[in-house]
């Protein structure tokens, strides 16, 4: 059972899909939106090589895997999202971590869009219910990443004003979980490691203090 605040393992067995209308549905040949920004906008939280290297070779790999994966099968005719949520229900393990890494890493480039704002209005109010504020989910995230073993995502999930610490492990979603989500952390090492080697903590406090379009966000959060 979800509890408010709590941390948890997301599985894959629902069918529901998230309601995100701006990601993921346009059908096959899948192709990566460009990033809002420069690759040096995100400097020095994020260096324009990490912003290379992860958006243009690990993001675009994910893209070019999937699109050759469903080439001639009934996947290619589903949008982004629903790929990514059916293809784990039904076991297609391969085609479910290149979709979900596909969908996870759009909505990751988009929260940094317009630049670093803070909270406001029901959002600024939900993340102080449920965390204390922006510090708060900072630091309850951070403990949260120490608890994902090896590679994973962590998500701030929404389901109608309640807020949600979630985490999701290697390249799965919160897709099947049918809440929204707001923010998504990435834990895997190409993320962070040439700018912060293995002070992933560090990292994590930069991106939700100092990087994050709060307002961008809590225009997901209605």
């Amino acid at each position: 059972m979800l509890t408010r605040r709590s941390v948890l393992a997301l599985g894959a067995t629902a069918t529901a899909v998230l309601a995100c209308p701006s990601l993921g549905r346009a059908a096959a040949p899948f192709e990566p939106p460009p990033l809002p920004y420069a690759p040096d906008d995100l400097a020095p939280v994020i260096s324009r090589r990490t912003v290379e290297l992860h958006s243009g070779i690990h993001h675009r790999g994910y893209f070019r895997a999937l699109n050759q994966l469903v080439a001639g099968t009934d996947y290619a005719d589903l949008s982004l999202d629903e790929v990514a949520s059916l293809a784990f229900q039904n076991g297609d393990v391969e085609i479910a971590n290149n979709a979900g890494q596909a969908w996870n890493h759009i909505l990751y480039f988009d929260q940094f869009a317009g630049g670093p704002s803070e909270p406001e209005g029901a959002l600024a109010e939900a993340l102080g219910r449920e965390f204390g504020g922006v510090e708060g989910f900072a630091d309850e995230a951070v403990a949260a990443s120490g608890r994902v073993f090896g590679t994973g995502w962590l998500w701030l999930l929404a389901e109608g004003d309640a807020l949600y610490l979630a985490s999701t492990e290697d390249g799965d979603t919160p897709l099947p979980s049918g809440m929204v989500a707001l923010v998504g952390l990435d834990l895997w090492e190409h993320a962070y490691y040439l700018d912060y080697e293995n002070r992933k903590a560090d990292h994590l406090r930069a991106l939700i203090g100092r990087l994050i379009n709060w307002q961008r966000v809590g225009e997901r959060f209605v």
